[in-house]
């Protein structure tokens, strides 16, 4: 088996971010023709059909989807460019976690959670999952999300395939420092 770590990461590059740097587009919805993706791809290192369908199976955060005959394939969140990737809205459960940096955390505090240059921010249903995200930022720092309190307010919440909660912003006054 192949160690597909480094082209796991240029799939989510081009999915998520910069479909330009193979020459392919995104359609509204975030799908890439797979066609065009394994010729782009190709371009620069080895890469196949069974090369992403392996990908895809063994990514232990579920970040891709195909459709259903294969032929189409886009990241399931995450997105820094427009697309609408159908998420539907979700009745979140009372509290999730988000987890960051410490080097963020003052910022946080005062103006909540925004999306940088994301689409929306991403929480976590657990502490574990959160603080984990965290470590990739330096220091984990984790803070709890009033959720439930923000859903009563009207402030929508989607779940993306692979189960990360999203939502456009998290306002401080639902916000928790937990670590």
């Amino acid at each position: 088996m192949h160690d597909d770590t480094k082209t796991s990461r240029f799939l989510s590059l081009i999915l998520r971010h910069h479909p330009e740097t193979i020459g392919i587009t995104l359609d509204r919805h975030g799908w890439a023709d797979v066609a065009e993706l394994l010729n782009g791809i190709s371009k620069s290192r080895p890469f196949s059909m069974e090369i992403l369908e392996r990908i895809v199976a063994n990514d232990e955060k579920q970040r891709y989807s195909f459709n259903e005959d294969h032929t189409k394939i886009r990241a399931n969140q995450g997105h820094s460019v427009p697309v609408d990737v159908e998420l539907e809205q979700y009745e979140p459960p009372e509290v999730l976690y988000h987890g960051t940096g410490e080097k963020y955390v003052s910022s946080i505090l005062q103006q909540g959670l925004k999306p940088k240059t994301r689409l929306y921010v991403h929480l976590s249903s657990d502490t574990v999952t959160a603080r984990k995200v965290g470590q990739r930022h330096g220091k984990p720092v984790v803070f709890l999300v009033l959720a439930g309190e923000m859903a009563r307010c009207g402030i929508p919440f989607y779940r993306s395939r692979n189960g990360v909660w999203l939502t456009e912003t998290v306002p401080v006054n639902y916000l928790k420092q937990i670590s």
